[in-house]
């Protein structure tokens, strides 16, 4: 072989054996330095999973600690709402106590009030509030009197104002009409019947206890005489009659005349004693009333049933 052509061939090999030196030179160290690489990397993914690991284990930590202080702070809110409920609830019973009390004292101020001016012979202290819950009794037979005793609308009366009468209606001291042709009932021997009208805020008069009134005791009678509506009349219970049907009756010198029968018969604390029923014909100051008892029991009675009827 030539000489120059065996130093070309030298010089390619010596070229390539240093190529693949280089090569593999380079591949070794590539190699440790993935090997490093990787290394670092699992070493950091150790402690991220590590720092993770702890970071969890805090917010557990603070979690428990914060559900723990939540629920400490919402025991303690219960426990101030319950006591500024039960706080309130005391206060709201005082507060409503010393309103009855109040209420208790001025009420019985204003009876004594009226008491001292009725003493004094002065019936002005009761009369509008009684003539609020009288009624003139107004029929196609003539006219009487009347007295609201439930302020569901109920009225007595004698049956003799409206017997044998087709319209009935009832007037009341503010000038309302009402239709009056519902009869609750009525006692034939004890000359009381019981209307019921359709009406609201009606004020009613309250029952006295006749046993308690007094002979010289002073009274008013309140109705409408001889067609003179709302006429109130004044004097003194006479004495007390039993009447041949076994009822017992006030006797007054309280003037009663046509259009009073029916009409109630007042004392001085503004409460129905009697309903004013008759007077003697001929005579002066001989008037009579059925006693309030009496009344009480038989319209009681009677709107007892018909309440009970119209439940049915």
């Amino acid at each position: 072989m030539h000489k120059s052509a065996r130093n070309i061939i030298l010089i390619a090999l010596s070229v390539l054996l240093l190529t693949g030196g280089l090569i593999y030179y380079f591949n070794y160290n590539m190699s440790l330095v993935r090997q490093d690489y990787n290394a670092k990397i699992l070493d950091l993914n150790e402690q991220i999973a590590r720092n993770l690991e702890n970071v969890r284990g805090q917010i557990g930590l603070l979690g428990a600690n914060l559900s723990s202080q939540i629920g400490f702070v919402d025991s303690g809110l219960q426990s101030f709402k319950k006591q500024n409920q039960q706080e309130i609830h005391t206060l709201s019973q005082l507060i409503e106590q010393i309103e009855q009390q109040s209420n208790i004292k001025l009420d019985e101020l204003k009876s004594e009030l009226k008491d001292i001016q009725i003493k004094s012979a002065d019936f002005s202290a009761i009369v509008d509030d009684v003539l609020q819950s009288v009624v003139s009794v107004q029929t196609n037979r003539g006219q009487g009197s009347g007295a609201i005793i439930d302020t569901r609308g109920y009225i007595v009366t004698n049956v003799h104002v409206i017997s044998g009468a087709s319209t009935i209606r009832a007037v009341t001291y503010s000038d309302k009409s009402y239709n009056a042709n519902t009869i609750a009932g009525y006692d034939s021997n004890a000359d009381i019947a019981v209307l019921k009208i359709d009406a609201a805020n009606l004020m009613a008069l309250n029952f006295g206890d006749s046993d308690d009134v007094k002979v010289g005791e002073k009274v008013i009678a309140a109705g409408n005489p001889a067609g003179l509506s709302f006429t109130v009349t004044e004097g003194i219970v006479s004495a007390f009659r039993t009447g041949s049907n076994n009822l017992k009756y006030i006797q007054t010198d309280v003037p009663i005349n046509p259009g009073n029968s029916g009409g109630p018969l007042i004392n001085a604390k503004g409460e129905i004693i009697g309903i004013n029923n008759f007077k003697v014909g001929g005579f002066e100051g001989l008037g009579f009333a059925i006693s309030s008892n009496e009344v009480s029991r038989i319209a009681s009675k009677i709107i007892s049933e018909y309440e009970a009827k119209q439940n049915q």
